[in-house]
């Protein structure tokens, strides 16, 4: 079978990988995040897990900040 699909679709596939990358980076991340502020908390002895929280956070936030400033319009 012959794929007559459009130039279109073609492109729309590198798309897909730009956000199944950056999925895979966001759940990378939280796991570092997550792991380091354990680790952290349980190094610095705090009595509640703050850095287990902020450090996950601050992830989100960065990678948000990412996400806008890649769809952005171009000027």
């Amino acid at each position: 079978m012959i794929n007559n699909l459009p130039d279109k679709k073609k492109t729309d596939n590198s798309l897909l990988w730009k956000y199944a990358g950056f999925a895979t980076q966001l759940i990378i991340a939280l796991g570092l995040a997550v792991y380091a502020g354990i680790k952290l908390d349980s190094v610095l002895k705090f009595k509640n897990p703050v850095i287990v929280w902020v450090l996950p956070l601050l992830i989100i936030v960065v990678l948000i900040y990412k996400v806008i400033k890649d769809t952005a319009p171009k000027k």
